[in-house]
């Protein structure tokens, strides 16, 4: 019998944020496309899916900025009331009930893993699943929105076979949460977020931690109270009040209509000299608010990079009660060690210690490559995700980091590197590459800079990225791609006369795509160094870009001294996609 073979307008791969708002954004512009979302996993959500839901997960966001903007999380229906964050529970109930709204949940076929994705002979994608493989899925358009925070980075250790206790990552911590309430000794591995909240999961169960921070890593991440400055701000709308997104260099910040103010900050000595004290006061104050030097073992969680080169490592104390009275309390041990071998019931670390354990979590970061096979080979180069590359520097890398520095002359003076530092790699061949793959290169963060591909554009790529502004970006680039599939956005709906017009386009747009890319490795030594976009303070302005892009209003607050000082979110996008559409009917 012949393999069958299915026909879709749309796939898209991924149910989280990016994936749901991506098929709700393409169905509400064509309500009779046939589409299907696949998810490898039993529910949507993503990160906040029913299998990663461990005890005590909350978000790191407070309520009323962690929410679509056609689907606000009231009070009444969520009971999460203002000022708390959000219960891992709760943000899955909520995307759920957001895909049952729009129309989405029937279209999801759970449990459905991508293998490979291959390239039509005329344009389109062919798709193979772990759910049938011997039928394939053919489809016009493409979103892949697996996004940065799918596939487990988890390395192994010289002698864990003989370990004979649990030994896993933090991805995986619901499935042996049994251990928060079974075992009385654990080792947790990691200087992350997700480190912190599995030491603090454990910890207020009573159960000793013994908490390694690899000497030849990055160290802690960044830990903030929600209110910071003198001034007891809201972290999280301290980085959306276009005012204070100046002080962060960006790149693609002229966006915003304020290039003159962002230039004379960052391109002048007074300038430069403000933007320096305003994060001086901001690292000084997470400093003194966090106490770390009131106790040896909480000093050994300071950070050891600025605040201002940190990226989205920065993160929130969301719990319950003191972290740090648990640090001081004895039930947890810091050790800035390596893990130099496991053996049976221990964990020998770099400082000879040897420590009795009767668990490993790992919170050892994520894979940024693809979590599937493209078809023909090579073809992630093309596209512009990573890919094995060469070591020599390309020309466009080196005039791109020019134009930033000069742009930017703060950039030069990058932080003190750690001298001992050496990637977390894997002893599996396979994953030892994971380090020598090339950075993401997509324009826009969202599409290949790719002649053939932006002639036919029939595949972007929704949540590459990593920033605190997830619903809003979301929803944005779910409209951006919509319209860049439709072939109505410029640049890509400008008609092409010639083979040298077409070649200065793809110029153009390499260019674009390189330069910002390529910022995140000068801007964010202490995130993802360029691997991937990293932005905190430049995410408003990312999606000023994207809306120009659009052409829809990037001032949406109704007045001047509003719009500089008043933090934007959610309740400042209603109805985009609506808005968008009665632009396009207007310009027919």
């Amino acid at each position: 019998m012949a393999a069958s073979t299915e026909q879709f307008d749309l796939v898209v791969v991924g149910a989280g944020w990016f994936g749901l708002a991506a098929t709700k954004t393409y169905l509400e512009v064509h309500p009779d496309a046939r589409v299907v979302l696949l998810e490898a996993e039993s529910s949507v959500g993503g990160v906040w899916g029913k299998n990663r839901l461990y005890p005590g997960l909350k978000s790191n966001n407070m309520v009323g900025t962690y929410e679509f903007s056609d689907f606000p999380m009231d009070e009444k229906t969520w009971g999460v009331k203002p000022g708390q964050h959000i219960p891992g529970q709760t943000l899955h109930n909520y995307l759920t009930a957001y895909a049952k709204k729009f129309n989405v949940l029937p279209r999801v076929r759970f449990n459905c893993k991508v293998e490979s994705v291959e390239r039509g002979e005329k344009g389109g994608w062919i798709l193979k699943t772990s759910a049938n493989a011997a039928a394939s899925m053919v489809t016009k358009k493409l979103v892949v929105a697996t996004g940065v925070t799918s596939q487990a980075f988890l390395p192994t250790f010289e002698g864990q076979e003989s370990f004979g206790e649990p030994l896993f990552h933090s991805k995986d911590f619901l499935a042996h949460a049994d251990t928060i309430k079974t075992k009385k000794r654990v080792t947790i591995l990691g200087g992350t977020k997700s480190a912190w909240d599995a030491v603090y999961a454990y910890a207020i169960e009573g159960v000793e931690i013994d908490w390694v921070i690899r000497e030849s890593g990055h160290g802690p991440c960044w830990m903030a109270p929600p209110y910071v400055t003198p001034l007891k701000k809201w972290l999280e709308k301290l980085a959306h009040v276009r005012f204070l997104t100046w002080m962060s260099p960006c790149i693609w910040g002229e966006a915003d209509g304020y290039g003159g103010i962002r230039s004379w900050l960052h391109g002048t000595a007074v300038g430069r000299f403000l933007v320096d004290r305003f994060w001086a006061i901001l690292g000084g104050d997470l400093v003194t608010l966090n106490k770390y030097d009131s106790h040896p073992e909480t000093a050994k969680l300071k950070p050891w990079i600025g605040a201002f080169w940190t990226g989205t490592s920065l993160s929130i104390l969301n719990y319950d009660t003191d972290f740090f009275e648990l640090v001081k309390g004895g039930k947890i041990k810091v050790h800035i060690a390596d893990i130099t071998q496991l053996s049976k019931g221990k964990v020998h670390l770099s400082s000879g210690e040897v420590l009795e354990s009767e668990t490993l979590l790992c919170s050892t970061g994520w894979k940024h490559s693809t979590p599937f096979t493209f078809i023909p080979s090579g073809l992630e180069s093309e596209l512009g995700l990573p890919h094995v590359q060469t070591s020599e520097v390309e020309p466009l890398t080196e005039q791109v980091d020019a134009e930033i520095l000069s742009l930017y002359p703060r950039l030069a003076k990058q932080p003190k590197k750690n001298e001992k530092f050496k990637p977390l790699c894997d002893t599996k061949a396979v994953l030892q590459n994971e380090e020598s793959l090339s950075a993401l290169n997509l324009y826009r963060f969202m599409v290949p800079a790719n002649a053939e591909l932006l002639a036919t554009n029939d595949i972007a790529f929704a949540g590459n990225l990593m920033a605190i502004t997830t619903a809003i970006i979301a929803q944005t680039q779910a409209l951006w791609i919509t319209a860049y599939f439709d072939g109505k956005m410029l640049p890509f709906s400008a008609t092409i006369h010639s083979t040298a017009e077409l070649d200065e386009r793809v110029t153009a747009l390499q260019h674009s795509a390189t330069l910002h890319n390529r910022f995140g490795k000068w801007r964010y030594p202490g995130g993802w160094c360029g691997k991937i976009p990293d932005f905190v303070f430049d995410a408003l302005p990312y999606v000023d870009l994207l809306l120009k892009d659009l052409d829809l209003k990037t001032r949406r607050k109704g007045g001047w001294l509003k719009e500089i000082s008043e933090p934007y979110g959610p309740e400042d996008y209603p109805g985009i996609v609506q808005e968008w559409l009665d632009k396009d009917k207007k310009d027919l």
